[in-house]
């Protein structure tokens, strides 16, 4: 029994951070193709949309216990809206970063994703999300938050262990393309409702009343993100 364990636990390890090979570019291809496919549908968008909800609002969690606040709890709605909420001084670089990281955390985690994908750590991708959304159900408060990132983290759970490495890659690099291009999406759709007056308590607003700096401008900001990140990520994803 203890040897057993002596040698699963490296192997377990080497499979951790060691590499994979990577997959035909029609793989790549057809990942990104599959994910426009769920991104600029409107109906399928709209189902489509949690995931990225998963990570706008794991983006504020994550940066609020960075910077020091306590972070009580995270909702996710049906509407794919969701609400995290922090506690902590209503003002400063804390809250500041906390409010920012939300629009910014999806196409930035799939810039990372990029980077891992092209360094060959697939398998350390699959597995760094998962215990994201593991560590993230912990603060969820509500039923359908908590169906959501169970059915999610249970899909990366299937894949990661079940599935062969051509399965695993393809999903994978699905998963990241979606991150890329499914975060310029949502910064758009701000800017729509704000230029028809609605979205009056978005972060851009938010952090617009924290800094005095016009809520434009921390929309520019989202936008430059999001699309500084599909460029680099894309072609970190495309070099295979």
């Amino acid at each position: 029994m203890d040897s057993t364990a002596s040698t699963a636990l490296p192997d377990l390890w080497d499979r951790l951070i060691g590499t994979q090979p990577d997959p035909d570019l029609w793989v790549v291809l057809g990942t990104m193709v599959a994910a426009l496919a769920i991104v600029v549908p409107h109906n399928l968008w709209h189902l489509s949309r949690n995931a990225i909800t998963i990570a706008h609002e794991g983006g504020h969690g994550l940066i609020a216990l960075l910077t020091g606040r306590q972070l009580t709890g995270i909702r996710l709605h049906s509407d794919t809206s969701g609400l995290t909420v922090s506690r902590g001084k209503p003002h400063g670089i804390g809250m500041i970063l906390t409010a920012a990281a939300g629009y910014t955390a999806p196409p930035l985690l799939g810039l990372g994703g990029a980077a891992l994908l092209a360094a060959g750590h697939i398998t350390l991708l699959l597995w760094a999300a998962t215990a994201l959304l593991m560590a993230m159900l912990v603060m969820i408060r509500n039923a359908y938050g908590a169906l959501t990132v169970v059915v999610t983290g249970g899909t990366f759970v299937v894949v990661s262990w079940l599935a062969g490495p051509q399965v695993q890659a393809a999903f994978a690099y699905a998963v990241v393309w979606f991150l890329l291009l499914g975060g310029v999406r949502p910064a758009f759709e701000l800017q729509a409702k704000r230029s028809r007056g609605g979205a009056g308590d978005s972060d851009a607003d938010q952090l617009s009343r924290l800094t005095h700096v016009p809520a434009g401008l921390w929309l520019f900001l989202f936008h430059a993100v999001s699309l500084c990140s599909l460029i680099g990520g894309g072609r970190w994803l495309l070099e295979v």
